[in-house]
């Protein structure tokens, strides 16, 4: 039997959840899928494909990207995905980032306060920015799929350089815009491009 790896890091626990079902989709497909933080994978060795996941708070959780780069070698080898949670993401018509197969929850994409011009946290939360250290991190290694959704913003359950960063650089606001469908039907098309 195929055995999937869903690795995720996260903030409040948000992230966690994604990666439940995430996880529950790739299952329907007959797939084993273990769905395990990243702190408690000793290795990749019994596993047929990964999918990474974790928060946009002052970039993708470092753990995340501290994970691809200790595996990127394994990660030649097999394929693998990743997504990111994040509360914001500036509508600029990126579409893509160096190729990769890119899935952005439509709901997400905010426009720019002044067309043409954006200002800091319009040009921090773009695509680009958002999805180029991941792919730096696991090269030379190449994610079949890369999936960006919103997440779930809680203040009171994060550290307080977490909420300093949320509320002044990124300028998010608390709330839900986890979007269970494009989630779901991301997640639903893995075992395809993982070769099924």
């Amino acid at each position: 039997m195929i055995r999937i790896l869903v690795a995720y890091a996260t903030m409040s626990g948000s992230t966690a959840e994604v990666a439940q079902v995430v996880g529950e989709e790739i299952a329907k497909s007959g797939y084993q899928v273990d769905v395990l933080p990243l702190s408690r994978v000793k290795g990749l060795e019994a596993y047929d494909g990964v999918v990474v996941g974790g928060p946009m708070i002052m970039g993708w959780h470092r753990a995340a990207l501290r994970f691809l780069r200790q595996h990127r070698k394994v990660l030649q080898r097999m394929p693998w995905a990743a997504f990111v949670v994040a509360m914001s993401l500036t509508q600029t018509g990126e579409t893509g980032v160096e190729n990769a197969l890119v899935t952005v929850d439509d709901k997400l994409p905010r426009p720019p306060q002044k067309e043409g011009r954006l200002n800091f946290r319009e040009r921090y939360a773009r695509l680009t920015n958002y999805l180029r250290p991941i792919l730096q991190a696991a090269r030379p290694a190449r994610p079949a799929s890369i999936g960006v959704f919103g997440g779930r913003l809680e203040y009171g359950r994060l550290k307080w350089w977490a909420v300093l960063f949320a509320m002044l650089i990124i300028q998010a606001p608390p709330g839900e815009r986890r979007n269970w469908p494009a989630i779901r039907a991301w997640a639903a098309e893995l075992p395809t491009l993982f070769g099924a």
